[in-house]
């Protein structure tokens, strides 16, 4: 059963956040789209899901990924949107002095010369603790956390965002504003 959540929930990630429209889901400017259209496309790729299953997934996922709407129609993925239909108006937040990123050692020079840059998705993904950070580098090969002077950031102007989920989000860090953690001090 566990590896049955399991691609349930990777499948949940790619149609709710990146290609809705590979299985014909259409979803909202906040990322919702009805459960009954998620079965049915899901259906016509061959992937055999019910409402039962979704819920699980989204109870039991420890990320806290996905949310329900209160009246039990809808489903969406808390963050981590590329789809160009989704425009999530998250509330603005005070960050934290720190906040942190995990990554790859394989890109950090770049990202020492670049900064952080959202890539595929709308935002940057921080967390507020270095546990956090590190086992998000870990999916990525050898890890490596970098602690971001969120607060220096917002007194300059940058805008945060906390996600339903815990998840900070921010635009593009400016490298300035970026210092690799070693071994996971921080």
């Amino acid at each position: 059963m566990d590896k049955l959540l399991t691609e349930t929930s990777k499948f949940l990630s790619y149609v709710l956040r990146h290609e809705p429209q590979a299985i014909g889901l259409v979803l909202d400017s906040e990322g919702w789209g009805t459960i009954a259209e998620l079965l049915a496309g899901a259906r016509q790729t061959g992937r055999v899901l019910d409402e039962a299953l979704i819920r699980r997934v989204v109870e039991d996922n420890n990320k806290q990924r996905f949310a329900i709407s209160v009246d039990g129609l809808r489903i969406r993925a808390v963050q981590g949107h590329s789809a160009a239909s989704v425009a999530m108006a998250y509330p603005e937040q005070i960050p934290p002095e720190w906040l942190f990123h995990g990554t790859a050692t394989r890109f950090l020079p770049s990202i020492l010369a670049q900064g952080l840059l959202p890539g595929q998705r709308h935002h940057v993904h921080l967390s507020s603790d270095v546990a956090t950070a590190t086992a998000v580098g870990q999916r990525h090969g050898q890890p490596v956390v970098l602690r971001i002077a969120a607060l220096a950031m917002h007194q300059q102007g940058f805008k945060f965002w906390l996600a339903e989920n815990g998840v900070w989000l921010s635009g593009p860090i400016p490298p300035m504003f970026l210092a690799a953690v070693s071994g996971g001090e921080g």
